[in-house]
């Protein structure tokens, strides 16, 4: 059996408060960043070393979204709303009060955003004119983590009760029920959308049959601590997870088996909680976050 490989490319500094998100552009080589400092930062992995700020917000930005269609970046500006920038000219083009919570994650479908904020409220609006279309409060607890089917325009959305939810297209419910014994802080549907997988506060990686109801068909104890978010390779067979308890994990999709972890001991990984990772189809390097206010770039080789 091949043995997977590690090593870290690089170490990327310059947020001066918690790096809570990463988003990919349109562009392979090209992320983004959004931090506690309220900075919004461009990163090019051919020159990775030397960011370029996009924005400076008020207050903290735990959500990022690279609106394809548009090439546009739109930032979840907690406490108030959120902010679409031209990030190759460096310039905001709208904003759109939406909340006094915070925001934890926003996402697209077609010329729509959805925002899920902190208290429970998810929000559908029209990019294009930056106006709410529909809102929805099923839940008084956060709304933390949306993924939205890749064909059948399911809107599934994890909370902080413990909930995932399933909503259409216009947020009406479809399907709910209690997943885990703590906040679900990811979900990502495969990208077969045949399962969505979710990770949560308990430290619990769970995969549901979207086929059968949403039926639960594995359940891992992944971490020791939260599971913060989860991403698949660019080849569609592994996905890495990232963990409050400082660690990254990279597993075989097909098989839930854990191939690797990468850690301070072990890697020269990160000293405090992983809240984010972003597997790029830049040679496959992956890319992560921490509270320890850095971001670091590997290399995995199978």
């Amino acid at each position: 059996m091949l043995k997977t490989e590690v090593t870290k490319l690089h170490t990327l500094t310059g947020h001066r408060d918690c790096v809570y998100t990463l988003e990919r552009s349109g562009v392979d080589n090209l992320f983004f960043s959004g931090a506690g400092d309220g900075m919004v930062v461009a990163w090019n992995l051919n020159n990775p070393e030397n960011g370029e700020l996009i924005a400076k917000l008020p207050n903290s930005v735990y959500a990022l979204h690279h609106h394809q269609a548009s090439n546009l970046l739109v930032a979840g500006h907690n406490y108030d709303g959120i902010h679409v920038l031209d990030w190759q000219n460096k310039s905001e083009v709208g904003s759109l009060q939406l909340t006094t919570a915070s925001i934890f994650d926003i996402q697209s479908h077609k010329d729509d955003l959805f925002v899920a904020t902190g208290d429970g409220t998810v929000i559908k609006v029209a990019l294009s004119s930056l106006s709410i279309l529909v809102k929805d409060q099923s839940s008084e607890k956060s709304a933390r983590t949306i993924a939205i089917h890749p064909s059948n325009g399911d809107i599934a959305i994890g909370y902080s009760d413990n909930f995932i939810r399933i909503f259409d297209i216009n947020l009406q419910l479809k399907h709910a029920w209690q997943a885990h014994a703590n906040s679900v802080f990811t979900i990502r549907f495969t990208p077969d959308g045949h399962f969505l997988m979710s990770g949560s506060r308990d430290a619990r990686l769970k995969v549901w049959d979207v086929n059968v109801n949403y039926l639960q068909v594995e359940e891992v104890v992944a971490h020791m601590y939260a599971i913060n978010h989860l991403d698949f390779s660019p080849d569609n067979k592994h996905f890495v997870t990232c963990s409050m308890d400082k660690s990254l994990k990279v597993w075989k999709l097909d098989e839930l088996r854990l191939l690797k972890v990468i850690d301070r001991a072990r890697h020269a990984g990160h000293g405090t909680s992983v809240n984010k990772v972003l597997w790029t189809s830049h040679h496959d390097q992956l890319v992560s976050a921490s509270d320890d206010r850095t971001i670091s770039v590997w290399n995995i080789i199978f």
